[in-house]
């Protein structure tokens, strides 16, 4: 998949292509299915373009949201500067089906990223398989796909696309909760510089708590005569955020480059550079609460990581039925906190490397009536790394031994997939295959510890194009996440840990037009064999112990007023979604699964008027538990019970400059009211965690 927007040339023109429907009637793969690419076509029986990198993440996300035969919602740059959302969480949860949760010790910081899909647990986003210009994002995709460290900053962001059905063929192998793709600005198609630049002020209020912090970003790129396009990109931040003594800095840098190599190929690629250290509060006991909710207790707690990364692909339009990509990927990672306990303070620093290589292909055939796509693509993941952990004396400094674990894990992915377009049907069965070996290695206990897992996964997406604007859709995916590094000390012959599977079918309905997008979609997903920490073991143990069912609706509408009409400008929006996520095995089935919200809703509108724009906007999340017996006392750490639900305003102003081009400011209150909520933190520094405060803040930037 490209990273950035294919030049026209190297669009392969509509034509007839098919492969056989002998593909349909081999053994395993008639209950298959794969993500297509679909264009927002004008007519129900126009075909779309062969696309062999599946740019329903990346190059034609214009095109195909309208067309894609499952559940996905796109937020773009214009919408998430429009939000007035200061980071990734807050632009998360205005997506149907999507809960930004802050259930960790590095809530509200840049370090990690939390994010659950359709009741799925967001601590660390470990259910949805979450991707950065379509390349794995977390720091071992399938040793460790949880994003305590996250290397993404939303000012480099272009887009945000989230298919959290019908995806599941090609992209894995933890994608039961989704794909999340993060596409970073793309290098201009015009000669020339263009560029912007911006600053932000965000000053948080809160008790006597008054702290605030500054963004940056900066970008410029061209399209040069010679065929090469280059971009920089750039966005860091640095100050503190609302609860006292937690400031943090982030930079995070990118280079991306294409360049033609003949009217038919093109090479692309990327370098990139992110770091960031905060400081962490960590949770608060009911009264410390209560004394002040904005304290830190923790002052000598702080995360930090740096990652390091390359990737590099070939794109080549063999002929208007076939297509060729490869593309290949490295990066170094390392992160590591510190955290008090007692009267040691435990430093526990991790070092990744990462190596992914991913050719594809796409050959288009006619057969009778019909025009199949058939994609066959192969990934490979080579991951390396070492996880340590040591306690350091807080009174003398001295150092305590060192426990250190060597993990390397090999993995294969072999997919196919076939788009069968006839009349206004698209059908598209097909399978992935994962074939994984991983190792870890106790150095000081000199233990080996060994897994193999082999996985084939069908799914089926089906679209039929209703009218030109009205698309329905239905799919039935299947996906499942291996035993993961921490995991496999766990691996016994009485305890055979065996990879999570769950199987989803959706069927929902899309319209969209010049002034109405309007989206229904209800699903129901089977979570089987989830690997969970046994309560109470020291060392942890993971046991195959949990069964969970996923069911619910979701909704969006957004409406543009008529340009002729007396409300030319306005534009209105809103989503709801309603799930229900229960346990379904041991002593507490029937009850929820902890932090979720059954009921979450998003209404907002905008109002344009020459030079100037006015948004106002509100999220809200119902009632959540904190454990497993959905217990409502709250413990007196506050580390257990009901947690309330919230509802929180946010209003924004902005202004083009008249006279000066290219200028523009904006300002803005989020949570307007100054509504006062909290979650809770599981870590070892649990509690109850403030939410944001309201926050005032002012921006400036200037385009070129």
């Amino acid at each position: 998949m490209t990273s950035f927007k294919r030049p026209h040339h190297l669009i392969v023109s509509r034509c007839s292509a098919a492969v056989a429907l002998a593909f349909l009637s081999l053994p395993g793969l008639a209950q298959t299915a794969a993500a297509p690419v679909a264009a927002d076509d004008a007519s129900t029986s126009t075909l779309e373009s062969i696309q062999v990198s599946a740019d329903w993440l990346g190059s034609g996300l214009q095109n195909s949201v309208k067309r894609f035969p499952g559940a996905r919602t796109v937020v773009r740059k214009e919408e998430i500067e429009n939000s007035g959302a200061s980071n990734i969480g807050d632009v998360m949860r205005r997506i149907p089906g999507v809960q930004s949760t802050d259930n960790s010790g590095t809530a509200g910081s840049a370090i990690s990223l939390n994010i659950g899909v359709r009741g799925l647990t967001g601590r660390y986003s470990p259910r949805s398989t979450v991707l950065l210009d379509g390349i794995p994002m977390a720091v071992a995709p399938y040793g460790q796909p949880q994003l305590s460290f996250a290397p993404v900053s939303l000012n480099n962001i272009e887009a945000i696309d989230v298919v959290r059905g019908g995806g599941a063929v090609r992209y894995g192998p933890q994608n039961v909760g989704g794909i999340i793709n993060f596409k970073t600005r793309s290098i201009p198609t015009e000669p020339g510089f263009n560029g912007d630049a911006s600053v932000r002020y965000n000053s948080y209020s809160g008790g006597e708590s008054q702290e605030s912090n500054k963004q940056y970003s900066a970008f410029v790129g061209s399209q040069l005569d010679n065929g090469l396009g280059l971009a920089l990109l750039y966005s860091g931040s640095d100050g503190s955020s609302w609860r006292t003594g937690s400031r943090e800095t982030v930079n995070d840098f990118a280079l991306k480059l294409r360049y033609q190599l003949t009217p038919a190929s093109e090479f692309y690629g990327k370098v990139s550079y992110y770091d960031v250290n905060s400081r962490t509060p960590g949770g608060l006991t009911v009264a410390q609460y209560n004394a002040d909710p904005f304290q830190n207790t923790r002052p000598t707690d702080y995360w930090s990581g740096t990652r390091k990364g390359i990737d590099a692909g070939y794109l080549n339009t063999l002929s208007a039925t076939q297509e060729f990509e490869v593309r290949t990927y490295y990066n170094e990672s390392f992160r590591q906190s510190v955290l008090i306990s007692g009267a040691n303070l435990v430093h526990q620093p991790r070092n990744y490397q990462v190596l992914g290589i991913e050719p594809r292909y796409t050959q288009r055939f006619n057969l009778g009536q019909t025009t199949n796509d058939v994609s066959v693509g192969y990934r490979y993941v080579r991951e390396r790394g070492n996880d340590n952990s040591f306690n350091e004396a807080i009174a003398s400094g001295s150092l305590m031994p060192q426990t250190r674990f060597n993990n390397a894990t090999d993995a294969h992915a072999a997919y196919i997939d076939d788009k069968i377009s006839f009349g206004a049907w698209r059908i598209t069965p097909g399978v992935r295959f994962e074939h994984i070996n991983s190792t870890r290695d106790d150095l000081k206990a000199r233990s080996t510890y060994q897994t193999t897992n082999n996985k084939a996964l069908p799914s089926l997406n089906i679209a039929y194009l209703l009218t030109p604007d009205l698309t329905l859709f239905t799919n039935y995916t299947t996906s499942f996440g291996p035993v993961q590094n921490l995991q496999l000390n766990s691996q016994s012959a009485t305890n055979p840990l065996i990879p999570e599977l769950a199987k989803t079918v959706e069927a929902g309905a899309r319209w969209k037009n010049r002034q109405l997008s309007a989206e229904v979609t209800v699903f129901d997903m089977r979570f089987d064999n989830q690997i969970q920490q046994v309560a109470g073991t020291v060392p942890a143990t993971f046991m195959n112990i949990g069964k969970t069912k996923h069911q619910g609706i979701e909704t969006a509408v957004d409406y543009s007023f008529d340009k002729a009409g007396k409300l030319a400008g306005l534009n209105l929006y809103a989503n709801y979604s309603y799930t229900r996520a229960l346990q379904e095995s041991g002593a507490t089935r029937g009850l929820d699964v902890p932090f979720y919200s059954r009921n979450t809703d998003t209404v907002g509108l905008r109002y344009q008027s020459g030079p100037w724009g006015f948004n106002l906007s509100s999220t809200h999340q119902s009632k959540q538990f904190a454990d497993n017996a959905n217990t409502i006392a709250e413990s007196a750490d506050g580390s257990n019970g009901e947690i309330p639900g919230f509802r929180t305003w946010n209003t924004q102003l902005d202004w083009k400059v008249p006279g000066a081009k290219g200028f523009d400011i904006l300002a803005g209150v989020n949570n307007l009211t100054d509504k006062r909520y909290y979650t809770r933190n599981v870590d070892s520094n649990a509690g109850r965690m403030v939410g944001a405060p309201r926050m005032v803040y002012v921006q400036g930037r200037y385009a070129f």
